[in-house]
């Protein structure tokens, strides 16, 4: 009778549970809708990817069965305790349709060119304000020096709580370039020299996607934020958070902390907003010249709103996922930039979750009111039907 010594048995365990633990690192990813699916992130636990001894979520890549290709990925480490506790990465896959990936060991020389489209900083050469961008867009809101120097009358501060928006028309990374060319020239972001420009009002209004609270016919906000925090970046996704001081909405107690990301490939931003003190905000985008077209589209969950800008033209929304918009409406005051589109959306839990963005005509993505609210209805039956992960 054959036998088999103690050592060659050692050896054919190892061989037999490696095999197990590499065939339970596939993924099946599945989308359900008929449309093609692209430019989504599917985040994976890092405490369900199967790790051997001595290996960290960093030596892990995202491998394409179909063709061995091997996917732009990121770690993150959303809870801020310093350690990585989220793999994300982007699949590509047709309508109704279904597609395998393999969780393995990659070496640094097989992993492919990660360039860090997804970014955001806090900005204290200009004053204090916190920007982020992706590859198609770009966004700005203001900080409390930003603050004091309005309420002490010094010139060049910034009294809001909206968002401002940044056209960018180029794929690379704006803001860096856009703050330097600032500082040597005093408003040379304002100019577009072939990559867009700050041509955006703000002021009071809500910009895209700044919150209210409506009490009766009077909308009240915030002020600027008062501490910032940045959670990642990179080549998938910039996160960050964002602090308030409690503010007064007629006698009621608001505080409000925003976490806020921005996904590779998105023209709208993820804004996820601790609130307490009301059961509903309104979050707006600015109506500016008064001049433009509003969409409300409560059944689907999404308000619109395409204005002449300038020598261009420009789409700004809110997308509110899983059926939380409660009603819209168009608020038109002679007062100042107050007049905006709101959302009225439902607090649950002490939570509000939205997104708001914009399309710029110039970007050659988005030239009319239509394509800009097909890919809104797009966008909304993809937040509301993710795609679906299946460990094999």
């Amino acid at each position: 009778m054959k036998t088999i010594s103690i050592p060659a048995l050692f050896i054919l365990l190892f061989v037999f549970f490696n095999c197990e633990n590499e065939a339970k690192q596939i993924i099946t990813v599945k989308n359900t809708l008929d449309i093609p699916r692209s430019f989504e992130t599917v985040e994976i636990s890092v405490t369900d990817v199967l790790l051997s001894e001595g290996m960290s979520i960093e030596d892990i890549g995202v491998i394409d069965i179909k063709t061995n290709k091997v996917l732009v990925s990121q770690v993150v480490d959303s809870n801020q305790d310093g350690n990585a506790d989220m793999l994300l990465f982007q699949p590509k896959i047709e309508a109704n349709s279904e597609a395998q990936y393999k969780l393995s060991k990659v070496n640094a020389d097989e992993k492919p060119e990660l360039i860090e489209y997804c970014y955001s900083r806090f900005v204290p050469e200009r004053t204090d304000d916190y920007a982020w961008e992706n590859n198609k867009v770009a966004f700005r809101t203001f900080g409390p020096v930003a603050q004091k120097m309005v309420e002490d009358n010094v010139k060049g501060g910034t009294l809001s709580s909206g968002i401002d928006a940044w056209l960018k028309r180029v794929e690379t990374p704006i803001i860096n370039k856009w703050y330097k060319r600032n500082d040597e020239k005093k408003g040379a972001y304002h100019q577009d020299i072939g990559d867009g420009l700050d041509n955006f009002h703000v002021g009071v209004s809500r910009g895209v996607g700044g919150i209210a609270v409506q009490i009766d016919t009077t909308y009240y906000v915030s002020r600027n934020f008062t501490k910032w925090k940045t959670i990642t970046t990179g080549p998938l996704r910039t996160s960050f958070m964002l602090e308030y001081a409690d503010w007064d909405a007629d006698g009621n107690a608001i505080s409000e902390t925003k976490y806020i990301s921005l996904d590779y490939g998105s023209n709208l931003s993820r804004f996820e907003v601790e609130i307490l003190g009301t059961d509903r905000v309104q979050v707006g985008l600015t109506l500016h010249e008064k001049d433009g077209v509003d969409t409300q589209n409560k059944d689907a969950g999404y308000i619109s709103y395409w204005e002449p800008h300038d020598d261009s033209e420009l789409g700004t929304a809110i997308v509110v996922p899983n059926n939380n918009m409660i009603s819209s409406k168009l608020f038109d005051t002679s007062a100042k930039d107050w007049s905006n589109l709101y959302a009225n959306i439902k607090v649950n839990e002490g939570k509000v979750i939205y997104y708001a963005g914009f399309g710029w005509k110039k970007a050659n993505e988005f030239i009319s009111k239509e394509s800009w609210n097909n890919y809104l209805e797009t966008f909304t039956k993809k937040v509301n039907n993710p795609l679906e992960v299946i460990f094999n």
